[in-house]
This record gives structure tokens, C-alpha cells and sequence, in this order.
């Protein structure tokens, strides 16, 4: 799979900044839920299909969105 079509650790991280949420926990940005790690956040968006959730695809349109923010970014820089 291509980096488009996967969501890594720093894109969860990412999309969280500013989330207030217990200390040691995250939280899904997409459906709100609360994970005790990073690792099981990462497992939920990834299997959230076969839990009745769209949060893998909201990660991934959040992820596409801020690549084409980069690169218009980019392309504005003489």
C-alpha cells in the first residue's frame, strides 16, 4: 500500500493536537472514542470498518487533505 492509502503513527498524532483527553490516553478524532495506547487508537482506525465505524476513511481523506495543503504550500514558496 502506497503512504496515501495507510495512516501511520505521526498522522494519528497529528490529527490529535489540541484533543483534551486524560493524560496517557487518545482519543479518535473521528468518532471520539478513548484508547488507554496509541497502538490499539492505530488497530481501531484501521479495523473500524468491521466495527460499524468510517474512521479509517475520515483519517485518510484528513491525511490527502493535508498533503494537498503541502504541496500547494510548496508550490507558493518562490
Amino acid at each position: 500500500a502506497s503512504s496515501r492509502d495507510s495512516i501511520t503513527t505521526q498522522d494519528i498524532l497529528t490529527a490529535s493536537k489540541g484533543q483534551l483527553v486524560a493524560q496517557h490516553s487518545y482519543q479518535c478524532v473521528s468518532c471520539c472514542h478513548i484508547f488507554p495506547k496509541l497502538g490499539a487508537l492505530k488497530t481501531h482506525i484501521q479495523n473500524s470498518s468491521q466495527e460499524g465505524y468510517s474512521c479509517k476513511v475520515y483519517y485518510l481523506r484528513l491525511k490527502a487533505l493535508w498533503e494537498k495543503e503541502h504541496k500547494m504550500q510548496e508550490a507558493a514558496v518562490p
